[in-house]
């Protein structure tokens, strides 16, 4: 088993990589397109939903928003009936570099299953939704400072 978790990982970090380098140009780093994206397809997000739909945990979460805020990717705005809760939109650079992100992400899509027929591709998105589902599980149990049994 710990060899599909470990595929998984390198799969996910060889991406990610990429990412970083190519997203370089658009000032974006660490991951921040991730957040960017999200943001972009759920304008006025809260923070503690953009972490939970990324899984991240909030001080992670709250360094990339106030990056992408610094560099007038996105905005914050206040809650008209809750002064409390700041939500999040894109800015005009935001969703002007959005579809380059959507576009580097469904190039690498295509890359990874050349050679996949269609039944193949839905029935390997359908095994990876359980993974992370089952996976789920134990992060919410994490982050809510419990530990895992071994």
């Amino acid at each position: 088993m710990t060899d599909i978790l470990r595929e998984i990982g390198m799969i996910a970090r060889a991406l990610d990589s990429i990412s970083n380098i190519e997203f370089k140009e658009y000032d974006l780093t660490k991951g921040q397109y991730l957040y960017l994206v999200r943001i972009c397809e759920n304008k006025g997000i809260i923070q503690e939903k953009l972490a939970e739909m990324i899984k991240v945990d909030r001080t992670t979460a709250a360094r990339a928003i106030n990056k992408l805020e610094m560099n007038g990717f996105i905005e914050k705005k206040e809650d008209k009936y809750n002064k409390k809760i700041k939500k999040i939109f894109p800015t005009e650079k935001g969703e002007n570099v959005y579809p380059y992100i959507i576009k580097e992400n469904e190039h690498s899509n295509s890359v990874a299953l050349v050679g996949f027929d269609e039944k193949e591709v839905e029935e390997m998105v359908n095994l990876l939704h359980r993974v992370r589902k089952n996976i789920e599980k134990d992060w919410e149990l994490v982050k809510k400072g419990h530990k895992r049994l071994y």
